[in-house]
């Protein structure tokens, strides 16, 4: 069925799942975290129901799973010497 989401990625630690959402909603895909408050709130849930899923509209699978190789791949990591505190703020420019 059209505009359908599917299952791109599982995880056992909801923390990990938000932060490949963000990074596939970086590229301009539409992911969502499902399960995640079932497991944050008893962690032996998560073998059971599955883990927590990243879902995705079944159009942009593939480039979803081409975010994923590179998130897997270590591409996305701030080196030894990235600056990620201090009162810099950037403003945000939506692209769409």
């Amino acid at each position: 069925m059209q505009g359908d989401f599917c299952i791109v990625a599982r995880y056992l630690i909801p923390t990990e799942a938000h932060v490949v959402c963000g990074c596939l909603q970086a590229a301009g895909i539409g992911a969502v975290v499902v399960d995640d408050q079932y497991v944050q709130s008893n962690l032996l849930l998560a073998p059971a129901i599955g883990g927590v899923r990243v879902l995705v509209p079944e159009d942009d699978l593939p480039a979803a799973q081409e975010v994923l190789q590179a998130y897997e791949r270590g591409d996305f990591a701030l080196g030894e010497d990235a600056d990620v505190g201090g009162a810099n703020v950037y403003p945000f420019n939506r692209s769409r």
